[in-house]
């Protein structure tokens, strides 16, 4: 009897071990920490040319994937308290001051202004006021009157509703706004730049969330993409992270960004990631879309916006299924490549996976940084 009641214990024992192992977002295993893989996709990106969404050829501007990644490395310097890895990412910044200077995005679009969201970032850690002016200058044209050759008629009508004339109602653009606007906020405290990034996220959610929890796309284009709707998760995260308790919209969004969560719970694959289309089991999975929603899920986790019992093991599972995405090169493999809307199912199972594509690399960098603060 004794016996058995020792071997009891000894497996109970074994059970809560296993399960706070499951639970803990703190201990890795060999060559899984945050530390060690953010450092080693930051420093990979200091190192990697500017980027043409996987074409051969320089870009003419600097790219959204580019500027998302540039701002995921910094935050990661930032919270690690890594003061050379800032000097880097920095001194690649230097040249578009001076002979890259064509390559600053004119700030008419959602994808050329989340740019801004780099300098503020350097702003933050260096107080160099050439920062400021630049974020601040794209930060306040985007909300500005509409003007220049992409404006359209329903620009007029977003900028009268005190949107953002760039408003499109695509879910990409719920990343690249509210990374900018919440950016000047906390450079400014100037409580303007975070309402008018609840605002917007708001329209959002009440436009293209569908019951299940999920985005389409866009209005138009009924499918769950993987990376679209990593973009939301990843906006909802960084404007709840800095939205105040008092903000009329925080329930709001607060609301949405829990309907998500729960439900990508049922659509985690066993490896840990997402797929492509995130509701189709036959569908690949992808990384991009795992490193966003793993980002979404350590920071709510780690906020207390989220039962740490119950997502706790799921953002774990999700961490590892990133590392596992990196190669022996520190490039992240199996992204999909850059992707317009398209209302066909077929065009979204067809796209390119690619490696070493910055869309994967800015959310390993992200989720590290949320994994250490």
């Amino acid at each position: 009897m004794k016996r058995y009641l020792s071997t009891l214990v000894a497996l109970l024992f074994t059970g809560v071990h296993a399960y706070s192992q499951s639970s803990d977002l703190k201990n890795w295993p060999k060559g899984a920490s945050p530390k060690e893989v953010g450092l080693k996709i930051a420093e990979k990106f200091v190192i990697t040319p500017h980027t043409n969404f996987n074409r051969p050829t320089p870009p003419r501007v600097i790219t959204y994937p580019e500027s998302c990644t540039w701002y995921g490395a910094l935050t990661f310097a930032r919270v690690t308290g890594n003061k050379d890895l800032t000097k880097k990412l920095a001194n690649r910044f230097e040249p578009l001051f001076h002979e890259e200077a064509k390559m600053i995005p004119v700030p008419d679009h959602v994808d050329y202004c989340v740019f801004g969201s780099v300098p503020l970032e350097l702003y933050r850690q260096t107080k160099e006021k050439k920062y400021y002016d630049l974020g601040m200058r794209i930060a306040n044209k985007q909300w500005g009157p509409p003007e220049g050759p992409r404006v359209v008629p329903a620009s007029h009508i977003y900028y009268a509703q005190g949107l953002t004339w760039q408003t499109r109602m695509w879910i990409d653009d719920m990343y690249m706004i509210n990374a900018l606007q919440t950016q000047a906020y906390r450079i400014t405290k100037d409580p303007k730049y975070i309402e008018r990034a609840a605002k917007e996220m708001v329209v959002y959610l009440d436009s293209l969330q569908k019951d299940n929890g999920l985005f389409y796309h866009a209005p138009d284009v009924p499918y769950f993409w993987g990376r679209g709707n990593g973009w939301m998760a990843a906006g909802m995260t960084e404007i709840l992270s800095s939205l105040p308790e008092n903000n009329p919209n925080r329930p709001r969004i607060l609301e949405g960004y829990h309907k998500m969560m729960a439900s990508l719970l049922q659509y985690q694959a066993p490896s840990g990631a997402w797929r492509q289309l995130v509701d189709e089991p036959s569908s690949w999975e992808e990384s991009s879309c795992t490193g966003m929603f793993a980002y979404a899920m350590v920071t709510g986790v780690k906020k207390g916006w989220l039962d740490k019992s119950k997502y706790a093991p799921v953002a774990r599972k999700a961490w590892l299924a990133v590392v596992n995405f990196i190669d022996e090169n520190n490039n992240v493999r199996d992204v999909c490549e850059g992707t317009n809307k398209k209302n066909d199912k077929q065009y979204y199972f067809d796209r390119k996976r690619i490696t070493g594509d910055l869309h994967g690399q800015a959310p390993v960098l992200w989720t590290a940084a949320a994994l250490l603060e």
